[in-house]
């Protein structure tokens, strides 16, 4: 219920305000100008046809169009239509796990899988895409980037150019978000609001307490244990005293 709501003010969000224009702009031409008091009231003008519908595009050269097709083979951009089919179809799936019963879920994924690829078919996706690269490059363009891609270094840059560009974006973004957390920081003491918002610095070290004890100091693993220090000296014995010789006896 809650979905088909979202899914009825979606549709409404967007059609009501073309509705509206498109009410008022009809009302201000059907409706007659008023004749306001005192003023002398202007004959009816004649209506204004109404603009002929837009001209159709031109339909491109089918020699053109076969060569962005196999433009498109090469670049593996034929696989478009597909991987957003899928993207779409995961989309859904996910939405209606939460609507829709495990044992009923696979059935209503395969029922519209399959409406789905008739209402929308890939190669329709495909057949759009060349038709958008025909109104945008020539002839010698497709036939240049043709001659390109298939050359040793277009194929290098067909394998290579995706990752690259994903590591130089995750790179720049983390470029980005350190410089933008460190003038959050900056900012702090004027704003100090963001004070409770911003994690810790890593750079700085975290304020000891006032009067907590210093830590003794752990020797680090794999080091040579502290050497205790070497008691005093004592001296050593001196030569013992020798014995006193008895005493004579006395003459006769």
């Amino acid at each position: 219920m809650k979905l088909q709501s979202a899914l009825i003010l979606a549709v409404l969000s967007i059609a009501c305000p073309a509705m509206a224009q498109t009410s008022s702009r009809d009302m201000k031409q059907d409706q007659p100008p008023q004749h306001q008091p005192g003023t002398r009231a202007k004959p009816a003008e004649p209506a204004t046809p109404a603009p002929s519908a837009a001209p159709t595009a031109e339909k491109a050269d089918p020699a053109k169009l076969a060569a962005i097709h196999h433009l498109m083979e090469i670049t593996a951009t034929s696989k478009m239509g597909d991987n957003i089919t899928n993207g779409i179809t995961s989309q859904v799936h996910s939405v209606m796990g939460r609507a829709i019963p495990a044992d009923r879920l696979q059935k209503f994924m395969e029922s519209f899988s399959q409406k789905f690829s008739q209402a929308a078919p890939a190669s329709a996706v495909n057949d759009n895409t060349a038709a958008v690269y025909a109104r945008h490059f020539s002839m010698e363009d497709i036939q240049g980037l043709t001659k390109f891609y298939e050359s040793p270094l277009g194929q290098r840059v067909l394998k290579s150019l995706p990752e690259a560009q994903e590591e130089a974006y995750s790179s720049g973004q983390q470029m980005d978000q350190q410089a933008a957390m460190q003038i959050l920081r900056g900012m702090s003491d004027e704003y100090t609001e963001l004070k409770q918002m911003l994690p810790p610095d890593p750079t700085k070290p975290e304020p000891k307490p006032a009067g907590a004890p210093t830590p003794a100091t752990v020797p680090a693993p794999g080091s040579a244990p502290a050497t205790k220090p070497a008691p005093a000296a004592t001296p050593a014995p001196g030569p013992a005293p020798a014995p006193k010789p008895a005493p004579a006896p006395p003459q006769q």
